[in-house]
């Protein structure tokens, strides 16, 4: 009989679920719910399981914050809550409680060559560390190795490091920030609020007011060549992407591959395609033929942090991935 695990993905906004074959990995059953209309992660767990007559002993949920003990407090949400009594109340065996980047990060050798497409590079070379990272609602960061047998996600806070400009433009643009909201970190310009203060200390800079845009407003905007400062503030955007991928490539050694997740690139793949991103990428100064050969990869699989979320847990009950 087949043995099924809960696995979720649970962002800012939505509260995605599945369950996850334990034997393959396979996701089936995904639904995803607006965090809006629950008053908790559990509450929505429980709606699931009734809703789909599933009964499972293991679980493995994907959070957009920190994960450093057994309290939890989502970043970009109010929910709060305790893994130990959740895991009681639900009457589970297994239940963890992972980074949502920990788990795209243990998504990727389960990724197939389809869901891939790459920005340059060359091969990515077995056994090197990999770094995963992405914008959305805020930006995440990990990086991945394997050691013994096992893939080792290094979750962390990559996106709330200080944003660091390497032009005049990008420096214009630190300075407008600094001077509205304080401390500047690359979150706050690489995701879909980001993208807005993007756009904000490009008008602002120039002396004009800005327009009250949303994200899609501005992307909208800049793909159709309607706004200046829209396409500005995209092509920015791009090549800001490019530079943090770099700068993660630098840390560990990511010989491995950089990855890139998270909702907001896909939007605008083809102008994405067309950008300064790789430029960005390599713009290094002595350590541009260091990176040079990373590829680097855009996910286009649907579902990576369901997918990594299973891995995660599969390796935790014993499996090699």
């Amino acid at each position: 009989m087949t043995k099924y695990a809960l696995v979720g993905d649970v962002g800012g906004t939505n509260a995605r679920l599945a369950l996850c074959n334990v034997e393959n990995g396979d996701i089936t059953q995904a639904k995803t719910y607006s965090g809006l209309d629950f008053p908790s992660l559990e509450a929505v767990v429980v709606h699931y399981l009734k809703e789909h007559n599933a009964v499972v002993t293991d679980g493995c949920i994907a959070i957009a914050c920190p994960i450093t003990g057994d309290w939890v407090a989502m970043t970009n949400h109010t929910w709060q809550f305790s893994i130990s009594e959740m895991k009681k109340n639900l009457a589970f065996e297994h239940l963890e409680i992972i980074n949502d980047f920990t788990a795209v990060s243990m998504a990727i050798p389960m990724i197939k060559k389809e869901h891939l497409i790459k920005f340059g590079g060359e091969e990515p070379v077995a056994g090197k560390p990999i770094a995963v990272y992405g914008a959305g609602t805020g930006l995440g960061v990990a990086h991945l190795v394997h050691v013994d047998k096992r893939w080792v996600s290094l979750p962390g806070e990559g996106g709330h490091v200080d944003f660091a400009p390497n032009s005049e433009e990008e420096g214009i643009i630190l300075e407008e920030l600094r001077g509205e909201i304080g401390h500047v970190s690359a979150e706050r310009v690489l995701s879909g609020p980001g993208l807005v203060n993007l756009y904000r200390a490009i008008v602002k800079s120039d002396g004009r007011e800005p327009e009250r845009y949303e994200p899609k407003d501005i992307t909208e905007r800049a793909l159709e060549d309607s706004c200046t400062d829209c396409r500005r503030a995209l092509s920015l955007f791009c090549v800001i992407m490019g530079r943090f991928g770099g700068n993660l490539a630098l840390t560990l050694g990511c010989f491995g591959g950089v990855y890139i997740a998270g909702g907001i690139v896909p939007r605008f793949l083809e102008f994405f395609k067309a950008s300064g991103f790789r430029g960005g990428f390599e713009d290094k100064g002595r350590f541009k033929d260091y990176v040079k050969d990373i590829p680097v990869y855009l996910i286009t699989h649907d579902q990576p942090g369901l997918l990594g979320a299973g891995a995660h847990l599969r390796q935790t009950l014993g499996q090699i991935i």
